[in-house]
């Protein structure tokens, strides 16, 4: 409940308008409930990247048909992404407001590396499922193209929020899926 009501209010108001008063307020809570959930408004926005990124993640995956040729399944996982941008665009303006708020607070630095380290794990997750089902290998290193894929869905993020064109959020999916697929291999077997 904390969480949600963070992430309304980050979106709203910006991570600097999210103070805990304001977080317990939009919760309906007390803000001695806040101090039995949380010990600090750090943690809780900590709690925030983690619940946002396994929500997208799981999204992704849920979204998945495993066993279909690599194209298909990278570019349902990239849609399965937007879908979530679309459904609840405040959850990425919070993420976004995070980001730029983590980078420029004292004690709060590694706050973005920890939330993009979570988007690049779970994205050599999918990848790694996705290959094995097809099955295909990947012709360069996974965490080089978990990075391309964190970065174009960044970028897609950013610009969908800004323009709110879906058409072309799409139009750059189908050219990342194409791309993205373009780097699985067919597997090498041994001849015995």
């Amino acid at each position: 409940m904390l969480v949600q009501a963070a992430i309304r209010v980050i979106a709203a108001q910006g991570v600097a308008g999210a103070t805990t008063r304001a977080i317990v307020a939009e919760a309906g809570m007390s803000l001695a409930s806040f101090h039995y959930a949380f010990r600090s408004h750090a943690e809780l926005m900590r709690e925030v990247v983690s619940y946002v990124v396994d929500a997208e993640i799981t999204s992704v995956f849920s979204s998945l048909r495993l066993g279909t040729d690599i194209r298909r399944a990278l570019r349902d996982g990239l849609q399965a992404y937007l879908d979530y941008l679309i459904a609840d665009p405040e959850h990425e303006q919070a993420m976004q407001e995070l980001m730029h708020y983590a980078l420029r607070t004292p004690g709060l630095e590694s706050l973005a590396a920890e939330q993009y380290s979570a988007y690049l794990s779970g994205v050599v997750d999918v990848l790694t499922e996705s290959a094995a089902a097809v099955p295909v290998e990947w012709a360069i290193p996974l965490p080089d193209i978990a990075r391309l894929v964190v970065m174009t869905t960044h970028g897609v993020t950013l610009a969908w929020l800004a323009d709110r064109d879906t058409a072309a959020a799409e139009r750059v999916l189908d050219f990342a899926a194409d791309s993205l697929a373009a780097l699985a291999v067919l597997p090498i077997r041994s001849v015995t």
